[in-house]
C-alpha cells in the first residue's frame, strides 16, 4: 500500500533515461515527460532541477556548453551516470506493483468522490464530474491504450487475492532506499537563482483527457 504518491525515484529514473537519448535542459526534460504521460502530469519544477544537480554532484551528469544556445545549461550523462541507469532500471521494474497501487487508489478515490455519501462534491459547470459517464470514460481510456500497445483487452475474472497470488506479486515495502532519499521526487527546492535562462515560460493549464 502506498502511503504517499507515485514511488520514489520514478523521476530520477527518467531523467536518467532521457539523458542518455541525449543532452537535455531541465525545461526539455519536463515537457518530456509531460508528453509520455499524454499531457495528464507534469512533474514540479522543483524535483527535476535538483536531481540534476544531484546527478552533476555525484558524477553521474555534467553540464556541457552548446554554441548555439549559450545561456542554457544541458546536461550529458557520464560513463558513471550509464552505470548507474543499469543500476536504476534493475531497482525500477521491482516498482510495477507500486505503480499500479497508485493508479487504483487515485481511481478509487474518483469513484468514492462519485459515490460515497460521506463526500458531497457539488456538480461541476465544466465538462468534468464525479459520476459514472466519467468514471466510464476513465476506463475506456485504459482499455484502449492497452490494447494499442498491448493487443485485445480480455476480462481478468479473478479476484485481487487470486490474481496477486497466481502472479506471486509481493506486498510493497515501506521503506525508501537511501538514494531515492536524495534524489526525492518530491523536492521543494527549485533551479539556482542563476538559472533565469532556464526557467520555462508560464504553461496554459490542461483541463482536459486526451485520447491519444
Amino acid at each position: 500500500m502506498r502511503k504517499s504518491g507515485p514511488p520514489r525515484g520514478l523521476i530520477a529514473y527518467i531523467v536518467l533515461e532521457l539523458l542518455e537519448e541525449k543532452p537535455r535542459y531541465g525545461y526539455e526534460i519536463l515537457k518530456e515527460i509531460t508528453d509520455i504521460s499524454g499531457g495528464h502530469w507534469e512533474p514540479s519544477y522543483g524535483s527535476v532541477y535538483p536531481i540534476l544537480y544531484k546527478f552533476e554532484e555525484e558524477g553521474w551528469a555534467e553540464r556541457i556548453e552548446r554554441e548555439d544556445e549559450p545561456d542554457r545549461k544541458y546536461f550529458a550523462l557520464t560513463d558513471a551516470g550509464h552505470d548507474h541507469l543499469a543500476e536504476k532500471r534493475a531497482e525500477a521494474g521491482g516498482k510495477a506493483r507500486e505503480f499500479a497501487d497508485v493508479i487504483l487508489g487515485f481511481y478509487h478515490l474518483y469513484v468514492a468522490f462519485a459515490t460515497d455519501d460521506r463526500f458531497q462534491t457539488d456538480p461541476s459547470d465544466e465538462d468534468w464530474q464525479f459520476d459514472d459517464t466519467y468514471s466510464a470514460w476513465i476506463a475506456e481510456q485504459v482499455i484502449r491504450h492497452h490494447e494499442r500497445d498491448f493487443g485485445e483487452f480480455e476480462r481478468i475474472p479473478d479476484t485481487p487475492e487470486e490474481f496477486y497470488e497466481r502472479h506471486g506479486a509481493p506486498e510493497a515495502a515501506d521503506g525508501d532506499d537511501e538514494d531515492d532519499a536524495a534524489t526525492d521526487d518530491d523536492a521543494d527546492g527549485g533551479a539556482d537563482a542563476g538559472d533565469v535562462d532556464d526557467q520555462p515560460p508560464e504553461v496554459e493549464a490542461n483541463g482536459s483527457a486526451t485520447d491519444d
